[in-house]
C-alpha cells in the first residue's frame, strides 16, 4: 500500500522462476497438476477446423497467400506431438498470416530490391517492404513462440524434430521457384 492508500506496486508479471516443462517435471519425478474440468457437451472432433476465407484470398498480383498451406502444415504438426487441445486456433491463424506476410514481403524485395525513390524529394531509401518484412517476421516469431511454450508445457514426451518454424525458409526458397 502507498503512503496515499492506493494499491500499487507488487510483484512484476514474468518474475520469479520460470515454469517447466511436462517432461521436465516428470522426469524429476513429481506429478504433474491436472485440472478436473466439469461435464461439458459432446463434442465432435474433426482433424483440422476449416481455413478462414481470408487466408485463402487472392493477392493483387494474382498470386495465392500461402496462409492456408502454413496452417495446415502447423496444424497436422500440433495434431502429431498431441496439443491440438490446448492451442487456440486463432494464435495458428495469426502465425499462419504472419509467415505468409513474410514471404510475399521477401518475394517483393527480391523482385523490386531493398530500395525505393523517395516521394517527395526523390532520394534513395529504404524499401517499405524491409520495414514490413521486420515487422511480420517479429509477429511471427512472437506467435510461434507462444504456440512452442504451449507445446513444451503440456506434451509428454520430449520432442525433437522438425516444425513447422523451421520450413519458413525452405519454402520462401520454394515459392521463388513458383513450385
Amino acid at each position: 500500500m502507498a503512503k496515499d492508500g492506493t494499491a500499487r506496486g507488487g510483484a512484476r508479471p514474468g518474475s520469479g522462476p520460470k515454469r517447466k516443462a511436462l517432461t521436465e517435471k516428470i522426469s524429476a519425478g513429481k506429478t504433474a497438476q491436472v485440472i478436473e474440468l466439469p461435464e461439458g457437451a459432446s463434442l465432435e472432433g474433426v482433424d483440422m477446423p476449416p481455413v478462414k476465407e481470408y487466408m485463402k484470398a487472392k493477392q493483387k498480383n494474382g498470386g495465392d497467400l500461402c496462409a492456408e498451406e502454413i496452417f495446415a502444415e502447423t496444424w497436422v504438426w500440433l495434431k502429431k506431438v498431441g496439443c491440438t487441445d490446448y492451442v487456440n486456433t486463432q494464435l495458428v491463424n495469426q502465425y499462419a498470416m504472419s509467415v505468409a506476410r513474410q514471404i510475399q514481403c521477401e518475394q517483393c524485395i527480391s523482385e523490386y530490391g531493398f530500395l525505393a525513390k523517395h516521394p517527395t524529394t526523390g532520394a534513395a531509401c529504404q524499401s517499405p517492404y524491409v520495414a514490413m518484412l521486420q515487422q511480420f517476421t517479429k509477429q511471427a516469431n512472437q506467435s510461434w513462440y507462444q504456440i512452442y511454450q504451449i507445446v513444451r508445457e503440456n506434451c509428454s514426451v520430449e520432442y525433437s524434430g522438425s516444425t513447422p518454424a523451421d520450413d519458413v525458409m525452405e519454402r520462401l526458397l520454394r515459392s521463388r521457384k513458383g513450385t
